[in-house]
């Protein structure tokens, strides 16, 4: 799907997103748990891609993380520049990143590559691999499934991945999965997992 419907989706429903998953503590425990697990006590900086009302960005930072958030929608930057002025946060795309080759420690991709193709991902996978540092850390959440399908997002159109296929394209782009945290459905959420993995 092209950034500009991404963003433009996104735009449309900026203010009832922020009021429905803007704060960390709308974020399952356990998830917090495993982006906290993999992401802090890193060595260099830290990138939120996709971060939306910035909520994960401000909770590594609190935390003590060099960390900044990047995303397309200037309203959700708006409310997470105002939120947490103590945080770094920047208009972007996730598919050309503005840093130097292995100049970052870690990357979080929490549910940001949802919308993307299948065709797409492995490009943007190698962008993260281009500018993480040797052993830094990728951590994604995604929508899981048994085959790789589209799926009518409330926002706009998203794909669901089978974990083994999406840990596939993880070491196609350089990487080494080194742990999941599948989570099956319930009746509020879609099947879905967190995946992180080492840059080789």
């Amino acid at each position: 799907m092209e950034t500009a419907t991404v963003r433009q989706a996104y735009t449309s429903v900026a203010q009832l997103y922020i009021s429905l998953f803007g704060s960390s503590e709308q974020v399952h425990p356990d998830d917090l748990a495993f982006i906290e697990r993999h992401l802090t006590g890193r060595p260099g900086p830290v990138l939120d891609l996709g971060c939306g009302p910035g909520h994960l960005t401000a909770h590594l930072r609190a935390l003590g993380v060099d960390v900044a958030g990047i995303d397309l929608v200037p309203e959700f930057l708006a409310h997470a520049r105002a939120s947490h002025p103590n945080v770094e946060f920047q208009l972007g795309s996730f598919e050309r990143l503005d840093v130097a080759d292995g100049s970052i420690d870690g990357v979080l991709a929490w549910y940001s590559l949802i919308h993307l193709p299948p065709r797409e991902l492995d490009g943007v996978l190698k962008e993260f691999r281009r500018v993480l540092a040797p052993a830094g850390r990728l951590v994604l959440g995604a929508f899981t499934a048994d085959e790789v399908g589209a799926f009518d997002h409330k926002v706009a159109t998203a794909y669901r991945w089978p974990l083994d296929a999406l840990s596939e394209r993880l070491t196609h782009a350089g990487f080494r999965e080194v742990e999941r945290l599948p989570r099956p459905d319930d009746e509020q959420h879609r099947p879905h997992a967190a995946l992180a993995a080492v840059a080789g």
